[in-house]
Order: C-alpha cells, then sequence, then structure tokens
C-alpha cells in the first residue's frame, strides 16, 4: 500500500482527493491547521496529521509523527494554501511574508523533508496544486499570484535538478473550483486590508460583493476534476509537468503563448 501525505485537508481540493485516493487503496495521511479539522478527519477514518504550515515547528512535528507510522512515502500533495487579495499598494510587507510563509516556505521545507526517503527509494511523486495565476496575473490578487509564480519556479528547479533520480514532480493548474477558497480570501482581506483611505475603494465594494456572494463564477468544476489529474500524476508511468484544469486555465495558457504581451494585458484586466 502506497502511502500518500496530502495537506490542506479540512475541505475542498484537499479533502476530496484524500477521499478519492483512500478510495483507490492508498495509505493516505492528510494534513490540517487546526486541531477540531484534524479530529474531523480522524473521525472519517483518516490517519490525519496536525501540520500548520506557516510554522516550520508544526512541520518538523507533523514529519515526525508521520515517520512513526511508515517507514516509506511514496507522494507528498502541496495544496494547503490561501489567497491573500488586495490591491499589491495596500498589502504590507507583514501581509506578504504571511502568505509566503504558508504558500511557499511551507511546501519548499515540507518538500525537503519529504525527499530523503524518497531518494532512499529513488522512487517518489511530488505534486503541487498550483493555480492558473501561476502563470498569469490578474489584478487585486498580487500576493497569492506572486506565490504561486514562486511555486512554479521552485518546482520546475526541482525537475532539473533531480533528473537523475526516478523522483517526479508535476503541477496542476486549476481555474475556478468548487471550494471554501473566496471565503477563505476574504477573511484575509478583512484581517489584512485598511480599505478606508485606499485609492481602490469603489473596485474593494465590488470584489467584497463578489466574494461574499456564495456564487460560483462561470466554468467552475468540483474538485473531482482536480483529483482526475492527481490520479494521473501519481499513476502514470510517464506524468506530466503540468496538468491545466478548467476551460479558463486552458484558455490563459493558449493565449499566454501567442498574444502579444499588452494584448495578453488589457484581456486579464478585464478579467
Amino acid at each position: 500500500m502506497k502511502s500518500v501525505l496530502i495537506t490542506g485537508c479540512s475541505s475542498g481540493i484537499g479533502l476530496c482527493i484524500a477521499k478519492g485516493l483512500k478510495r483507490r487503496g492508498y495509505r493516505v495521511f492528510p494534513t490540517a491547521r487546526t486541531l477540531k479539522d484534524v479530529n474531523n478527519l480522524q473521525d472519517s477514518g483518516f490517519e490525519a496529521l496536525l501540520l500548520d504550515l506557516s510554522s516550520s515547528d508544526s512541520i518538523k512535528t507533523a514529519i515526525f509523527n508521520l515517520y512513526k507510522k511508515t517507514d516509506t512515502i511514496y507522494a507528498l500533495i502541496n495544496n494547503g494554501a490561501y489567497g491573500q487579495v488586495g490591491a499589491l499598494e495596500d498589502i504590507s510587507r507583514s501581509t506578504l511574508d504571511k502568505q509566503f510563509q504558508s504558500n511557499v516556505f511551507g511546501w519548499h521545507e515540507l518538500t525537503n523533508l519529504i525527499l530523503p526517503k524518497m531518494r532512499e527509494l529513488n522512487s517518489g511523486r511530488v505534486i503541487y496544486i498550483s493555480s492558473v495565476l501561476g502563470f498569469v496575473a490578474m489584478p487585486f490578487r498580487g500576493s497569492y499570484i506572486a506565490s504561486k509564480f514562486a511555486i512554479e519556479g521552485l518546482v520546475s528547479t526541482l525537475r532539473l535538478e533531480l533528473v537523475d533520480t526516478n523522483i517526479k514532480f508535476s503541477v496542476i493548474q486549476p481555474g475556478p473550483i468548487e471550494s471554501k477558497f473566496r471565503e477563505n480570501a476574504y477573511k484575509a482581506f478583512k484581517e489584512n486590508v485598511d480599505i478606508s483611505s485606499s485609492y481602490y475603494l469603489n473596485q474593494y465594494e465590488s470584489m467584497i460583493e463578489r466574494l461574499k456572494s456564495g456564487t460560483n463564477v462561470k466554468f467552475t468544476l468540483p474538485p473531482e476534476a482536480v483529483l482526475k489529474c492527481t490520479i494521473h500524476a501519481l499513476e502514470s508511468d510517464s506524468p506530466k509537468n503540468y496538468y491545466r484544469v478548467t476551460f479558463p486555465t486552458k484558455l490563459f495558457a493558449l493565449l499566454d503563448n501567442i498574444l502579444p504581451s499588452k494584448l495578453m494585458d488589457n484581456i486579464l484586466n478585464k478579467s
């Protein structure tokens, strides 16, 4: 039975992947940031672990507890993250640092703790749940976009540095997926962005309405669409470097390759 560690499994994509892989016979170790969510996962029959990606101590403790349960790890699925919205002019250094602590530095540290086990067996898969915003930019998402661009750079480099091993790296780039992403993004926005004197006050008012509406945007897919790509990345003899999920991701990838950058900027500004 192959062991898989998955971060960010309290809901949405992470929970869907955990359930789907368990049904396929994997030994799944899902993680969550709060004890309440870990208990919920354990009540559902998972060997869940407490892991806060913003804390190095939490990451190290989770890996210590993981290796008490298993001697091998076949796959790591880096999924846990959040989206900080707001114009970059209104994003402080500390807010950007918090974004990177969870979305980049935590993933990097966790990956580095897992790779030695994979090297011992010269086998393994590391999957990163990135985003369409890992290769294109849109207004008012700059903090999150920067974190995803950083992840894509890290993965591309790891793939080159470990080319002589049988450890494979894949990036999944979803567009709109049914999840609590917008709900959590709104919480982060309220906590970290002061709109009272912002130049973008009018734009924020319409953005807040969208975040609070609970209505899915066009082309939104269920998290099972990401699960399908994850299964291929885990089980194919030749996993893809990139999996693009949802129509917007595929469209923007095509346009980014063929359009002049200024024209692409005009399109993205209206998205």
